[in-house]
């Protein structure tokens, strides 16, 4: 199978990860790592090797550097589990613990609540897309502060191509439920309107379906209630909690689904675009590892993932006697066979 080509990290970002470390120079004291996440189930972040993806992610990362739990690092894991009232206990508390390094979901308010805890301990965000213009960082360059980490990417940019190499899949998709909690939040206006412009270029009408808070089969049945012919699912907490229930109802439903979560056409989307996630978690534990040894989060320019990839589920297709054309095969990063 084809590959497509594969965009790279900036510059400054395969600095960071190319920087010459003495690895197998052991850390003598014991280190303390936080992390701080909105919705994600304790029990998929458990263990040594967690279900959560950037979890594990950062601990592999680490373990590979020399930092192993139970040994010379403590690894304090915290979820509000949906409940965003619990966001300043849950920082209160880790700041509390005097953490190395805090890491933190991307949300606005998770973010913000860190920032006025504590402008000392260092913390790694796992990739808001508008650093700068909320305020977290002074520059991506310069960071300037205790905030760094990878920035996210724009989300007008990413799903309008979502949806177009949806609409390249099905050529006849014509009425898409966009399956989100955000759709008429005023934040994400300028998103939406972005939205709704790149659906009517491709000759799509696109619908809102509320994203129940913790039950996606009450999501699926306000999908049945607004009679679509694909989904668009984005990123973000509550969906990613939801991401494989997401991907097995679409396909129960026989509708087939376009996500920016790989765990979504694993269990059954059709396809999903989005940041390459291997690429990704190293990027983020590389952060933890460079404060770790000492970098000042200030200095750490917070950089831009320009690496995609996009996986498409042929089982899916085969099961919704879809079609997929040979181009978009061939500018497949993975196929589900």
């Amino acid at each position: 199978m084809g590959q497509v080509r594969r965009r790279q990290f900036l510059t400054a970002a395969g600095a960071l990860l190319a920087t010459p470390l003495a690895r197998a120079q052991q850390p003598r004291r014991t280190y303390r790592v936080a992390m701080v996440l909105a919705t994600s189930p304790l029990a998929e972040m458990a263990g040594p090797n967690p279900d959560h993806p950037p979890t594990r992610g950062i601990l592999h990362g680490l373990r590979s550097a020399g930092f192993v739990e139970g040994k010379n690092l403590v690894f304090y894991r915290r979820s509000a589990e949906g409940d965003a009232k619990r966001y300043k206990g849950l920082i209160d508390e880790v700041v509390g613990l005097k953490p190395d390094v805090m890491v933190v979901a991307p949300i606005p308010t998770l973010l913000r609540t860190a920032q006025s805890a504590t402008r000392t301990v260092p913390i790694v965000q796992m990739g808001y897309p508008r650093l700068v213009e909320d305020g977290f960082v002074a520059s991506l360059a310069r960071p300037g502060g205790n905030i760094t980490g990878p920035a996210g990417v724009d989300w007008g940019e990413s799903l309008g191509k979502l949806l177009q190499l949806f609409k390249e899949t099905l050529p006849r998709l014509s009425r898409v439920g966009i399956v989100t909690t955000w759709w008429e939040a005023p934040a994400f206006q300028k998103v939406r309107k972005r939205l709704i412009a790149a659906g009517e270029a491709l000759g799509i009408e696109l619908v809102s379906v509320a994203l129940h808070p913790s039950d996606p089969d009450v999501t699926y049945a306000e999908i049945a209630k607004v009679r679509v012919d694909g989904l668009l699912i984005p990123g973000g907490p509550t969906p990613y909690g939801q991401r494989e229930a997401l991907g097995r109802l679409a396909l129960a439903a026989r509708i087939p689904a376009a996500s920016e979560m790989a765990d979504t056409t694993v269990k059954g989307g059709l396809m999903n675009y989005s940041i390459d996630l291997d690429e990704y978690l190293r990027v983020l534990a590389r952060y933890v590892e460079r404060i770790l040894k000492g970098a000042y989060p200030g200095d750490l320019p917070a950089e831009q993932a320009t690496k995609f990839a996009l996986v498409i589920n042929m089982k899916t297709a085969k099961a919704l006697s879809i079609a997929v054309p040979q181009s978009i095969l061939l500018r497949a990063d993975r196929v589900i066979e």
